[in-house]
């Protein structure tokens, strides 16, 4: 008996973690849960009961349980966060999914049917946030979660579609970085011709080529400040150097808060590079 009483209750916690920490009810019962269960890893403080039919974890996410609780899922902005995805900008109101016509106030309700999908969540963020926002969180996708680009241009096939599918056309399933993906859309955006990844013999591959000549390094110092990073990050830039790749240096803060200062220097350096030939 309690073998039996030890399994439902990993069953239980197996089921809860499968859903982020917070599932409802039905989940519970299509795992086999009996109700029995449920009142008794409540009574021992394994698992909470946040609204009428859904249950959490009490490490559960405080937005996610609010948001199940309604009852609604997580999408667009929201669920990208949740999921570990990409993203620029936190949004004022979370962005949810819901099957019925019913508005909730603070939040931004999407209409979807189920639990969404990354494809879901990739496609309404490219719907209903502002360019680069929803670039940021689809080559996520790609790059981190194996999404297929295929799969996003049959989604996005219809005519009305146009400004999504262009978005898509710019990622760049090799990224290695939100801010890599940052420079490289304020870059195509000027007007310049930009390569990503490229191989520099004996440093490994540049983020960025600006039209051909000009290397841009994306400075991770914001993401990574261990001490092996930060000496692996100077060696790549003494080896352009001692190559004779000129390259500039770029920060997340400056991509983000002022990318027009980033053009104007990407311009200067290239026009610089012209007159020393």
């Amino acid at each position: 008996m309690a073998s039996t009483h030890h399994v439902i209750m990993r069953k239980i916690i197996e089921v809860l973690e499968g859903f982020d920490g917070v599932a409802r009810a039905k989940y519970l019962v299509a795992a086999g849960v009996p109700a029995s269960q449920v009142r008794l890893a409540m009574s021992q403080g394994l698992l909470m009961r946040v609204s009428r039919g859904v249950y959490a974890l009490p490490d559960a996410s405080p937005v996610l349980t609010s948001i199940r609780s309604l009852p609604a899922e997580p999408t667009c902005v929201t669920a990208a966060i949740i999921q570990g995805l990409w993203v620029l900008h936190e949004p004022v109101k979370k962005h949810i999914a819901v099957t019925h016509s019913r508005k909730y106030p603070g939040y931004i309700c999407h209409r979807l049917p189920g639990y969404p999908s990354v494809a879901d969540i990739v496609v309404q963020s490219l719907r209903c946030l502002p360019d680069l926002d929803g670039l940021v969180i689809a080559e996520s996708a790609v790059v981190t979660r194996g999404l297929q680009l295929g799969v996003l241009r049959q989604r996005l096939a219809g005519r009305n579609n146009e400004r999504e599918r262009l978005l898509v056309e710019q990622i760049v399933p090799q990224s290695q970085s939100i801010i890599e993906c940052v420079a490289r859309y304020h870059l195509r955006r000027a007007g310049f011709h930009v390569e990503s990844q490229v191989n520099v013999p004996g440093m490994g591959h540049l983020d960025l080529m600006v039209d051909g000549r000009l290397g841009i390094e994306t400075d991770g110092a914001g993401f990574h400040m261990d001490q092996a990073s930060f000496e692996e990050d100077r060696r790549r830039w003494n080896v352009t150097t001692r190559l004779g790749v000129p390259t500039l240096v770029v920060s997340y803060r400056l991509l983000t808060e002022r990318p027009q200062e980033f053009i104007a220097m990407v311009r200067d350096a290239l026009a610089r590079l012209n007159m020393a030939a």
